[in-house]
């Protein structure tokens, strides 16, 4: 019990959406509420020069898309928020994936227009595996989109969730007039390109109040009365824990980038959302008022800063408290390590940190010891569970354009490829590099963050591979003849260990069936697997 009040004043979430839902710009707002910063960057607008706040790649700002996750601490009324702002893009979506072992609950922004699009799919799903708490923000709503009952039917039927509206919308597009909050019973007007703020909202007691007709017109007052009767009559209140048990989600409309609906949802987010949570691992559960600490990466970042080439491993802390320059045990490495400069996050702004509690992500500056999954403990020995790790589906032959830069090369693909997007292998019987992607916009990121972060200028030449195997054995002979064999289709990755690339599904199939005494695996993390 002895950080049980810094527990309770600590929320840690991820906001997940399609590409252009408007994640980015909901992640600033958010940011303003809390003081962070003043003034928010326009994404929606090439003309616009400022980017996003969370959007700090040179590539990001340039794509107007996130392909990085980025953290930030805020307050907001006395509460400490850690939000993680995640990529959209399919390409991405392992970097997503991670992030989400690392939060305590989600939102999920689903854009008005377009309804539900395929990676919001995606990420539900890893939101149903684990019954994560979901609060659904439904934005654009100031743009011509679908009927709200409508939209709410697919929202469940589309990502089997039940859905509880805490707000209501009167009307959308140019027709958009506001809000009705189901809860607190007062309604916000909107207005364009306006901050909402107290003046526009308007208390009422009684939803037959004739200051309806008033602000919204005969029709439009009659419409939100019956949405609000049929509404309330089949939801009800909230049933917080029912909300906690991943059963039901909350849902909001609004506008982000007109700032609209935002503050109703965070309000809503710092009352009912859940506060750090205990953690299974490969020896036992970890309780969250634990006074030891644990916690564990979940991602890794070169050249956060390109100025100092720096390195950073965000640690989430899992129980106990963290401190500056103490030294904690690394489990894989099986060593002592200690933080002279722990950070915490504003986007790219970093600040040195004392200390740090249960939900809380720390930049750890990093010389190449840790990995994607690595535990920090004061002692014991186990891994946190359910870090997922990818088999890749792409693969390309590293060409170095410029042999002038090959150790620039070689360190770039070292460090990239250590944040977890991309895997890197070197074929036996050569040199040649091959790097293995889910996704085609990595190899894009590769290429730029290469030539802009390390001065190496490459191409890549697509490899009729299928799929990454890694391979071990209790006969070290039979290992060894198999790899000789297949001298073209086998490599190691960059901890060397023993890889099988396959063209095929078939030939996979066969090589398994052929060698029964060899295990092939679909992951590198194979001492962690749960």
């Amino acid at each position: 019990m002895k950080y049980h009040d810094e527990i309770t004043h600590r929320r840690t979430f991820a906001i997940i959406s399609h590409p252009d839902a408007g994640k980015t710009t909901l992640t600033e707002k958010f940011l303003l509420f809390g003081g962070a910063i003043q003034v928010a960057g326009a994404v929606k607008s090439n003309k616009i020069k400022k980017s996003a706040t969370s959007d700090f790649m040179e590539i990001e700002r340039q794509r107007g898309i996130s392909v990085a996750t980025s953290v930030m601490s805020f307050e907001y009324q006395d509460i400490l928020i850690n939000l993680l702002d995640t990529p959209g893009h399919k390409d991405f979506a392992e970097d997503t994936f991670r992030t989400l072992t690392a939060v305590d609950s989600v939102i999920l922004v689903v854009d008005s227009v377009n309804g539900v699009e395929e990676q919001t799919r995606r990420l539900m799903e890893v939101c149903r595996m684990r019954d994560t708490p979901v609060i659904v923000f439904i934005n654009k709503m100031d743009r011509d989109g679908k009927n709200r009952f409508d939209l709410l039917e697919e929202i469940e039927k589309e990502l089997n969730i039940s859905l509880h509206p805490m707000t209501w919308p009167i009307n959308s597009g140019k027709d958009f007039k506001g809000v009705y909050n189901l809860s607190d019973k007062n309604l916000r007007l909107f207005a364009a390109n306006t901050k909402a703020d107290e003046e526009d909202t308007l208390n009422i007691t009684d939803i037959n109040d004739p200051v309806l007709e008033t602000r919204l017109g005969t029709q439009d007052a009659a419409t939100l009365r019956e949405d609000v009767e049929l509404v309330d009559g089949v939801n009800g209140a909230l049933n917080v824990a029912d909300y906690l048990a991943a059963k039901v989600s909350p849902v909001f409309f609004g506008s982000a980038i007109n700032n609209f609906g935002v503050k109703e949802m965070l309000d809503t987010f710092i009352r009912i959302a859940p506060v750090p949570l205990s953690r299974e691992t490969t020896q036992r559960k970890v309780d969250v008022e634990e006074e030891k600490l644990s916690g564990f990466i979940f991602k890794i970042h070169a050249n956060l800063d390109p100025k100092h080439r720096d390195r950073i491993a965000f640690f989430r802390v899992c129980s106990g408290r963290f401190e500056r320059n103490k030294y904690y045990h690394h489990v894989r490495l099986d060593k002592e390590v200690r933080f002279s400069n722990p950070y915490s996050f504003m986007a790219r702004d970093k600040s040195i940190i004392q200390d740090a509690y249960a939900g809380d992500v720390v930049g750890l500056f990093d010389t190449g010891n840790f990995k994607i999954g690595d535990t920090l403990t004061e002692g014991e020995d186990f891994y946190f569970t359910g870090i997922p790790s990818f088999s890749p589906e792409i693969f390309k032959e590293v060409i170095n354009k410029d042999p002038l830069k090959t150790k620039q090369l070689e360190k770039g693909l070292l460090q990239l490829t250590d944040e977890g997007v991309a895997q890197l292998f070197t074929q036996f019987g050569g040199t040649k590099k091959i790097i293995g992607c889910v996704g085609e916009l990595q190899f894009e990121v590769i290429q730029y963050r290469l030539l802009h972060e390390y001065g190496a200028s490459v191409e890549f030449r697509a490899l009729p591979f299928y799929k990454a195997c890694w391979l071990t054995s209790k006969d070290p002979k039979k290992l060894e003849e198999f790899t000789k064999f297949k001298l073209a289709n086998s490599g190691e990755d960059k901890d060397g260990n023993v890889v099988y690339l396959a063209q095929s599904e078939w030939f996979l199939n066969t090589e398994i069936t052929n060698n029964p005494d060899i295990e092939f695996h679909y992951s590198s993390e194979i001492h962690k697997q749960d």
